[in-house]
């Protein structure tokens, strides 16, 4: 019998791990990205709090396209770094959930950054 990796499984290990050294706060949010193969999310986090300060998906009801691949993790970033300027945040720490930071991740980072969020 072959046994085959659980990559869903390795990639909540790191992200566990990852966050066991990062932490949102008032002043700096963690700026979190989850992916699935159809859709990308991405929220601004204060751990202190434990509340959401911003968010924005693929899945939402105004946004036009596909939501699986680097456009739409673009566009995404975009959206959440204007949500969180209408809120007063300027600055957050980076959490790509224990994925590699490429492809949908690096667009969606890429994204924010020329939105104006600074990380």
């Amino acid at each position: 019998m072959v046994n085959k990796a659980d990559n869903n499984k390795a990639r909540l290990n790191r992200h566990r791990r990852v966050r066991g050294k990062i932490k949102g706060t008032a002043e700096r949010p963690r700026l979190d990205v989850f992916r699935s193969n159809a859709n990308i999310y991405a929220q601004i986090i204060d751990d202190v709090k434990g509340v959401t300060l911003a968010a924005a998906s693929s899945i939402e009801k105004d946004f036009d396209g596909y939501g699986g691949n680097k456009d739409a993790a673009k566009k995404v970033g975009e959206l959440v770094a204007k949500r969180a300027a209408a809120k007063g945040i300027e600055t957050v720490v980076f959490d790509r959930g224990g994925y590699i930071y490429h492809g949908r991740v690096k667009e969606l980072a890429e994204g924010a950054r020329e939105g104006g969020l600074k990380f």
